[in-house]
């Protein structure tokens, strides 16, 4: 069993940036991040595979959003710039045995999530 810890959430104002992290216990093969905002489901955000070599974004992210990973840390992270408040969401990070890209119900590992709100 893989625990997932996120961190680096809070309050910025549009345009500002945040870097989210999620320490893994153990090894894992692709992860990724996704969001939820109030009353909506939950949405794919990036994922990146075991050696960095593949990426995917969303497209509203694309340009503004960077996912990367050290592996020797087993930690993933999210780099989020040019922040608009419609990226207010709970961002959650995932780790899967396998590439799943943006397939939720494949990853087998979650966390508890961190809160972004950014303010207009």
């Amino acid at each position: 069993q893989v625990q997932l810890v996120e961190s680096g959430g809070g309050l910025v104002q549009a345009g500002g940036s945040l870097r989210l992290s999620c320490a893994a216990s153990g090894r894992t093969n692709s992860m990724g991040w996704f969001r939820q905002a109030p009353g909506k489901d939950r949405e794919f955000v990036a994922a990146i595979s075991w050696s960095g070599g593949r990426t995917d974004n969303r497209n509203s992210v694309k340009g503004r959003f960077t996912i990367s990973r050290d592996n020797a840390k087993n930690t993933v992270y999210l780099q989020m710039n040019s922040l608009k408040p419609e990226d207010t969401a709970v961002y959650y990070c995932a780790a899967g045995k396998g590439y799943y890209g943006d397939y939720a119900s494949w990853y087998e590992y979650w966390g508890q999530g961190t809160q972004v709100t950014v303010s207009s």
